[in-house]
């Protein structure tokens, strides 16, 4: 265990320029504070954000910068005034560490939209001023409030990816009402995909998987797909014609818009959750048929994503992963790009030497 009495230094994965290959690096965290938990990460999964970040797509990076938001690990320490955790317990980090705690939102529990601006875990300047360091590292303190507890019943692994793909698809499903009988179509069969399809499924939701690719057609039945079309195939938008009341977009390029609101019944709502890097074009007459809409979710607060993790636990929503070692970050990345993951890739944290 580390001597809090001094900086705690922990081994990281690092990116020292844009699109540069990882480096093993050494980073400090801070000293425990009162209301502070240290935690052992074992596993962080790799998020298409990570992605995004590390290669500056959105020209928003400080370098060198350690990614990684989908962390699960066992408790250290904890601060003189933490009471929810104890040392031993097992615990997740997602994509936010800090918030102002006192606009409307974060007194909601909806953290991701602070008044002030949440604090991610990567990438970003925390309100003492110092740059945070995400899960690519073996150990992190994050304050007791931003700590989620991993139930028993799933796996360190396994609940990695719950924390961003798992809350970023929950909690659109939740807003939008899914329930038994909503019709509710998933565009895109990836990390997201995969999890927005058990979701709903485990809501009561008759689930249609709206893929590019025939190759994942039986794995969606798998995750309770009733039914699954090619978006290739110019007949599907046809057949399926005002037939969803919501649609999760997964995918992060630019797709046809009209397209897929054609597909929706009155009321019905197009959410995207991937960000693609060029804006998208619609035509107003597409929603005027119907009095659809476009939306968009990002993640969930920390008391949903709690309730996710609750939900997952209870009706066996089990991310399918594939565990590298800390070695192998370079090579998952272009595999991610290149659409070869099924479905999460997530790192084993005690191989990083």
């Amino acid at each position: 265990m580390c001597n809090h009495h001094t900086h705690p230094t922990t081994r990281a994965l690092s990116v020292p320029t844009a699109q540069a290959s990882f480096v093993t690096t050494t980073i400090q965290r801070r000293e425990l504070r009162a209301d502070d938990i240290a935690i052992d990460i074992q596993y962080c999964g790799i998020c298409h954000s990570d992605i995004h970040n590390a290669h500056d797509d959105f020209g928003r990076g400080v370098f060198p910068m350690v990614p990684g938001h989908e962390i699960t690990g066992i408790v250290t320490a904890i601060g003189s005034e933490v009471t929810t955790f104890q040392i031993g317990d097992r615990v997740g980090v997602g994509c936010f560490v800090d918030s102002c705690g006192e606009c409307v939102f974060c007194l909601k529990g909806e953290e991701q939209f602070c008044k002030k601006g949440v604090v991610v875990v990567f990438n970003a300047t925390g309100y003492d001023g110092e740059l945070t360091y995400g899960g690519y590292s073996q150990h992190i303190v994050v304050k007791e409030q931003f700590v989620l507890h991993i139930p028993d019943q799933l796996a360190l692994d396994i609940a990695s990816p719950l924390l961003c793909a798992g809350i970023t698809t929950y909690s659109p499903l939740k807003h939008w009402g899914v329930k038994e009988g909503t019709k509710v179509a998933v565009l895109g069969m990836g990390g997201l995909g995969h999890l927005a399809v058990q979701f709903a499924y485990k809501m009561g939701a008759e689930v249609t998987v709206l893929s590019h690719s025939a190759n994942k057609k039986d794995e969606s039945y798998a995750f309770g797909a009733d039914h699954y079309y090619l978006t290739t195939d110019p007949a599907t938008f046809q057949e399926l014609a005002g037939q969803f009341d919501l649609i999760i977009n997964t995918v992060s390029a630019n797709i046809d818009v009209d397209a897929f609101l054609s597909i929706l019944n009155v009321d019905g709502a197009l959410v995207n959750l991937g960000l693609p890097n060029q804006p998208d074009q619609y035509n107003v007459f597409s929603l005027f048929a119907g009095r659809r809409s476009i939306s968009a979710s990002n993640v969930g607060g920390i008391k949903e994503t709690q309730e996710m993790l609750n939900f997952s636990a209870q009706h066996n929503i089990v991310p399918m992963i594939e565990v590298i070692d800390a070695s192998q970050v370079d090579q998952a990345y272009q595999r991610v790009l290149d659409g070869d993951v099924r479905y999460r890739f997530v790192i084993d944290m005690s191989t990083l030497v």
